[in-house]
C-alpha cells in the first residue's frame, strides 16, 4: 500500500514538472515571438514590409495564436499591395482578439482589403462587423456607405449586362431567323426560276422541232392531193358543191323545158270559164 502511494506521488511529481517546463517553453517561444515582432515593427517603419512580413511569420511559428503578430503580417501585406494574402491574417487576427477594439481595428482593416479586391460584399460585412464592435468609429462608418455603393453600383451594372446579353441574344435569334427566311426564300425563288427555265427550253425545244420539220419541207402543208375533194366545213358549201348544184338546175331545167315544148306541139289546153 505504501509502495503505490510512493508511486502515485512520483507520477505526480514528473507531470507537475513537466507541466512547468511545458509552461517554460511556451512562455520561451512567446518571449521569442514578442521579440521577433518588435523587429517586424522596426522594418516596417522603414517601409521594408517584405523583410517585416518574414520576420511576423516567424513570430507566428513560435506562437501561432500571437495576435498582434497576425495583425501586423496583414498590415505589412497590405502595405506591399499583396490583398489577397492579407485577408486571412486579419481574419486570423479578428477572430484571435481579446477586446473589441482589437476586433474592431481587425474588421476595419480587413474591410479595407476586400476593398481592394473589389470584394464590395466582403466589404461591406466586415466593416458591419468593425462598427458591431466599435459604434462609434466614424471612418469604418464612412468607408461602410462607401462599400455599399460600390457593390449597388455593381449589381446594377451586373443587371444591365444581363439585360444587354439577352438583348443580343434576341437580336442575335431574329438576325439568325431572318437569314433563314432569306436563304429559304432564296432557295425557293431559284427554284421556280429552275422550273420556269426548264418549261422555257422545253417549249422552246419543241418550237424548235416544228421549225425543223418545217425547214425540211416547208410546202408540206401546202401539197394537197388533187384528186381529194375538200370537205366542206359544217354549214357552208364548197366551190364545188355550189357548181355541181348549178349543173343540176340547168339540166332539170333543160328537161323541164324540152317536155314543155313536147306538150305545146300536140295542142294547146282550152281555157274554161267558171260559171258564178
Amino acid at each position: 500500500m505504501r509502495l503505490l502511494q510512493n508511486i502515485l506521488i512520483l507520477c505526480l511529481m514528473f507531470l507537475s514538472s513537466t507541466t512547468i517546463l511545458a509552461q517554460k517553453d511556451s512562455l520561451a517561444l512567446q518571449r521569442k515571438a514578442r521579440g521577433l515582432v518588435r523587429d517586424g515593427n522596426k522594418l516596417y517603419e522603414q517601409e521594408k514590409y517584405t523583410d517585416a512580413s518574414v520576420a511576423y511569420k516567424k513570430a507566428l511559428e513560435n506562437s501561432a495564436s500571437y495576435e498582434k503578430a497576425s495583425y501586423n503580417l496583414g498590415n505589412a501585406m497590405y502595405q506591399n499591395k499583396n490583398y489577397k494574402e492579407a485577408v486571412p491574417q486579419f481574419e486570423l487576427s479578428a477572430k484571435t482578439a481579446k477586446d473589441k477594439s482589437s476586433k474592431a481595428e481587425a474588421y476595419h482593416n480587413l474591410g479595407n482589403a476586400f476593398m481592394e479586391t473589389k470584394n464590395y460584399q466582403g466589404a461591406v460585412d466586415a466593416y458591419k462587423n468593425s462598427l458591431r464592435n466599435n459604434p462609434t468609429d466614424d471612418e469604418t462608418r464612412y468607408n461602410l456607405a462607401v462599400a455599399q455603393k460600390n457593390l449597388e453600383k455593381e449589381k446594377q451594372d451586373q443587371k444591365d449586362d444581363k439585360n444587354k446579353d439577352n438583348k443580343d441574344n434576341k437580336d442575335q435569334d431574329k438576325k439568325d431567323k431572318d437569314d433563314q427566311n432569306k436563304d429559304k426564300n432564296k432557295d425557293k425563288k431559284e427554284g421556280d426560276d429552275k422550273d420556269k427555265k426548264d418549261d422555257k427550253d422545253k417549249d422552246g425545244k419543241g418550237d424548235k422541232d416544228k421549225d425543223k420539220d418545217q425547214k425540211q419541207d416547208p410546202n408540206k402543208d401546202d401539197k394537197k392531193d388533187p384528186n381529194q375533194q375538200q370537205k366542206p366545213q359544217k354549214g357552208k358549201m364548197s366551190p364545188e358543191q355550189i357548181k355541181q348544184l348549178l349543173e343540176s338546175l340547168n339540166n332539170e331545167e333543160k328537161k323541164t323545158q324540152k317536155k314543155m315544148n313536147a306538150e305545146k306541139a300536140k295542142g294547146e289546153k282550152v281555157k274554161q270559164e267558171k260559171d258564178w
